[in-house]
């Protein structure tokens, strides 16, 4: 439920997006109201990120064509994944997104863990 609130956006084309910048670094998503989330992805298809409110959470990812879709399992599995289009580019890339809740987001990845 937490990190479902997180997104990679902007669209892609091609092959399957090179995530290796955001296995080394964090994504940051910027809320509305100035709270912020942050997801951290595996290379092995795992995540785990901390929501707005504090809250940790975890789960999988998996690319479908251009998009990176999460299914939340811990801290309660949910029975939806959240699929969004991925973002090209390394530490500093910028975008505007839309949370799972719908409301507008910045997304950031920045350097570390």
């Amino acid at each position: 439920m937490l990190i479902l609130l997180l997104a990679l956006a902007q669209a892609a084309s091609g092959p399957v997006p090179d995530l290796e910048p955001a296995f080394r670094n964090t994504i940051v998503s910027t809320y509305p109201d100035g709270r912020t989330a942050r997801l951290w992805l595996e290379p092995g298809g795992t995540y785990r990120g901390q929501g707005r409110r504090g809250g940790t959470t975890s789960g999988s990812w998996v690319i479908d064509g251009a998009n990176i879709c999460l299914s939340q399992r811990r801290p309660l599995p949910m029975p939806i994944r959240y699929c969004t289009p991925v973002m090209r580019g390394g530490v500093g890339a910028r975008w505007s997104a839309k949370a799972v809740t719908g409301e507008p987001i910045t997304v950031q990845l920045i350097a570390g863990r």
